[in-house]
């Protein structure tokens, strides 16, 4: 069993707000399908670290949800800005089971096993919003923690996912790092940078944390193995 991820999918099956317009885009979805088909098997799991439709409401992700259903492994959902449809944790747990969505499962203050690993993660907030909104980042902030400590409980590493990069060109984002450093973090990934932002995304250690960007367009629309034989 393997373990990838990726993030911003930006499916648009059942809306119309295809992403095809942008370069580099161009039938993005039926490459995230064969690109998948061809690497992830039935027993993996890949982390989608948000922005993973377009759908306004919950009920509305269904065709897109129903498409990643049909590719293989298992799908640990994480909330990125442009994930309007997004819900109470219970009320999207109770639709994925409503829908048979069995393979899918929401990643939001909690954790997951995956052999000696911890799936952690939440959202974060963004290099670019107002001083104002420290509420929301400490929010985050906590999220992250809460996350961390679910795969400490685990008795296993925590490999931590977010969907806003937490440093970005000349901007750190001191509180999450805090958290990452403080848990003595070692690996995270990130989504969010596209185009000409991926050009300033930080790749590489960050005092003792490997960072890497797995937006989708940006790793070609191929799920990123993060570790394998579970």
């Amino acid at each position: 069993m393997a373990l990838f991820a990726i993030a911003d999918l930006h499916l648009s099956i059942g809306e119309n707000k295809k992403m095809d317009k942008f370069s580099g885009w161009e039938h993005y979805e039926q490459r995230i399908h064969d690109n998948w088909q061809a690497i992830v098997k039935p027993g993996d799991t890949v982390v989608i670290a948000g922005d993973i439709s377009w759908a306004m409401k919950l009920g509305d992700t269904l065709p897109d949800f129903t498409f990643l259903h049909e590719l293989p492994g298992r799908k640990l959902l994480m909330k990125g800005n442009h994930d309007y449809w997004w819900a109470t944790k219970k009320k999207m747990d109770d639709w994925l089971e409503a829908n048979g969505l069995n393979d899918m499962a929401i990643l939001f203050n909690n954790a997951f096993a995956y052999g000696d690993y911890a799936i952690c993660g939440t959202r974060g907030w963004s290099y670019d919003c107002p001083a104002d909104e420290q509420t929301v980042l400490l929010r985050e902030v906590g999220r992250l923690e809460a996350s961390i400590q679910a795969g400490l409980a685990l008795d296993k590493e925590p490999l931590v996912f977010l969907h806003y990069p937490p440093i970005y060109g000349d901007y750190v984002c001191e509180e999450i790092m805090e958290v990452l450093h403080r848990y003595e973090i070692r690996r995270c990934w990130y989504g969010h940078l596209h185009g000409m932002a991926g050009r300033k995304a930080f790749i590489g250690n960050a005092d003792g944390i490997e960072m890497k960007l797995i937006a989708a367009d940006y790793v070609k629309f191929i799920p990123q193995l993060i570790a394998a034989d579970a």
